[in-house]
């Protein structure tokens, strides 16, 4: 693998006068689409035209991804002295670049926002992955580095997945206060290695200095290269004050699964804070600790940092599942996690296959399998926004390309790296599989899936063979979406929608400059009634295609289209958060003992149909909504300096599991 930059070719360029032909093209934007990507993926023009004004506009944000895209598979066949085909390259590029600008498949968030940027090709391409798993069962040798990487990938906005392996190999020790003085750098790295420094300082007895945070930038500076603003020193020292409480009371005793829980929770808190609060960890214990498996019910550190991740177990298949069934009816969690069945399984349609089994958890979201300290890079494909099954492979062929492409990016971490280099694992998804059902019924879209995941397979070995590298350990998944779903309106992955009509609210700072705009389109804006500096924005949505929403669809039928997915397309996994009604909370347990060896992961999660002032969705009556959309201008164009705030932690907001 290489540094982008290091390798010195011609950039890759799409023509000006290519991309003059979009610059007034009508864009189709889902309901919330356009004031989403303002809202989250639009740059700032200054990061790359010196003296610009404004941000972004979605041509301009293709133009980017597209050009670093195929810029990055034009350094590495450099790099290697293999034959570049530049005719062949730009009809290639125009033709993802149309695919994108039409939205019929999207980079993850993570790739909308970082692709094409300084950071990426000065910095580490690590910025360009959505997850990670990392494995605490070194801990006793590694100690702080492991709650390093993590705090390191989350800074970089990798979602973690990470499991309480190490839970009972090692004693915590009395450090030694020293006065010696560590100025902490005003960097990502700073903050990483003066956590590591601290956590060694109980795991091996070693020093632990006074840290002083004088350098560190002052609150609401700009972030250059990563993009947004800085939080200030206050979440560092908070950070640092909360690990020493947490080990100074367990000094002589053996660290347990709770101990490694905190801690990183304790660091996603640091990593989050001057943001809305997002999930940007998973968890994974064994189905017989219950101590880590109650650990929320402990309110007081459930609203300090236990919320910081979501908590799953490992699970055997044939197990008893009635305490933990139990559990998942109250409050969502645990989730189901069966390694061994992806260990062995890629899509559960071909059999036992053992090329994979050194997968050690799964990330935040778990669509992905991985090893201790693998990423991963996903991709968005939207079949329903097809017409012909024909159509849908060629944009497949180009959701594939990126991700494969992005493998090819070098991160800072050299263990990383060599896994990359050996498993060059994606996950190409497939989201508003409901809308799909929907427009081409469910016996054409399993076919679909089965057929079109022959067709990876064999672009697969088309272009690792001309990249010279090998061939992708796993391929497919189906994740959650979330955020990059709301910008042509489809329902996020495998999930059903709210209802036909529905109130979608969505978040803005008090002072941000979208909302003079918003206001002025009609849209009804509130004072959010969990926090005075925010905003909570009304946005009226009708559902396309719509045959039955959250309330009218069964837990077993929603269990059963995740079956089919991982059956027919899924080689890694099927991501999927069954919203049960009450009278079916009983039939969890039977629920999985039917599906345990069908599926590698699920959650369970209460429909309520209120749930709480503000919802993030609120069902309306077709009169109500189409009493919202009368008022309303649709907003063309918005002029601001306010760039996005990028998308972190995995592929969404909050993980749905």
């Amino acid at each position: 693998m290489f540094k982008i930059s290091e390798v010195n070719v011609r950039k890759f360029k799409l023509s000006d006068n290519f991309i003059s032909q979009y610059k007034d093209k009508k864009v189709p934007w889902g309901p919330v689409g356009y004031i989403t990507y303002k809202r989250t993926y639009a740059r700032r023009l200054n990061e790359f035209i010196e003296g610009a004004e404004g941000t972004e506009e979605w041509f301009q944000t293709c133009r980017r991804v597209i050009e670093g895209m195929f810029d990055i598979q034009k350094r590495h066949v450099h790099a290697l002295g293999l034959e570049w085909n530049d005719q062949k390259a730009q009809r290639t590029a125009k033709d993802a670049y149309e695919r994108l600008f039409t939205l019929k498949w999207t980079p993850p968030g993570r790739g909308l926002w970082m692709m094409g940027t300084k950071f990426v090709y000065e910095r580490t391409g690590a910025g360009l992955f959505n997850c990670a798993f990392r494995s605490t069962r070194e801990i006793s040798n590694k100690g702080g580095y492991i709650f390093a990487w993590m705090m390191d990938a989350l800074m970089v906005g990798i979602g973690v997945g990470f499991d309480t392996l190490g839970a009972g190999t090692c004693t915590v020790k009395q450090p030694e206060y020293s006065q010696e003085v560590y100025k902490v750098a005003d960097s990502r790295e700073g903050w990483v290695q003066s956590v590591q420094i601290l956590l060694d300082g109980f795991f091996f007895a070693k020093k632990i200095p006074k840290f002083d945070y004088s350098l560190i930038r002052p609150p609401g500076s700009l972030i250059k290269g990563f993009g947004g603003t800085a939080s200030g020193h206050g979440p560092l020292e908070e950070l640092h004050n909360g690990l020493k409480e947490l080990y100074e009371a367990r000094i002589g005793e053996t660290i347990t699964s709770v101990d490694i829980v905190d801690t990183e929770n304790l660091i996603g808190r640091c990593v989050v804070a001057g943001n809305v609060r997002r999930s940007a960890a998973l968890a994974l214990g064994q189905h017989d600790d219950r101590e880590y498996l109650t650990m929320k019910n402990d309110q007081e550190k459930l609203y300090s940092h236990r919320w910081g991740s979501n908590n799953s177990f490992e699970a055997k298949v044939g197990m008893d599942y009635t305490w933990h069934a139990e559990q998942s009816q109250k409050n969502g969690e645990p989730g189901y996690i069966w390694l061994e069945n992806a260990r062995t399984r890629g899509r559960f349609k071909d059999g036992i296959r053992l090329d994979d089994h050194k997968v050690m958890g799964f990330n935040p979201c778990v669509e992905q399998q991985l090893e201790d300290g693998e990423l991963c890079c996903l991709v968005e494909t939207y079949p329903a926004k097809h017409d012909t099954y024909e159509d849908y492979l060629k944009t497949l062929k180009i959701a594939y390309l990126y991700g494969k492409t992005v493998t090819l990016a070098n991160t800072h971490w050299p263990e990383t790296n060599a896994l990359m280099l050996k498993n060059r694992r994606i996950g190409l998804s497939q989201t508003g599989v409901v809308q799909a059902f929907n427009k081409f019924g469910r016996r054409e879209m399993y076919q679909w899936c089965d057929n079109a995941y022959e067709h990876v397979k064999e672009l697969d070995e088309e272009y690792s063979d001309w990249l010279c590298i090998p061939r992708s350990v796993r391929m497919t998944s189906i994740k959650p979406s979330g955020t990059v779903s709301l910008l042509n309106g489809s329902t996020p992955g495998i999930h059903f929608p709210e209802d036909e009509h529905y109130i979608r609210r969505i978040r803005f700072a008090k002072d941000s400059t979208l909302i003079g705009p918003l206001t002025d389109a009609g849209y009804k804006i509130e004072v959010d009634s969990y926090s005075p500096n925010t905003l909570c924005v009304e946005f009226p949505v009708k559902e396309p295609h719509f045959q039955k929403g959250k309330r009218d669809v069964s837990m077993w039928e929603q269990l059963e289209i995740a079956a089919q997915y991982q059956h027919y397309w899924a080689d890694n996994s099927v991501s999927i958060t069954v919203t049960f009604q009450p009278h079916e909370a009983s039939q969890i347990k039977s629920a999985l003992e039917m599906y345990e060896t069908r599926l590698k992961a699920v959650s369970f999660l209460r429909y309520e149909e209120t749930g709480y002032v503000q919802a993030p969705y609120e069902p309306i009556t077709k009169e109500q909504y189409e009493d919202m959309v009368k008022n309303i201008t649709p907003i063309q164009r918005i002029d601001t300096n306010e760039g996005g705030v990028g998308t972190k932690f995995c592929t969404n907001d909050t993980c749905e599991i």
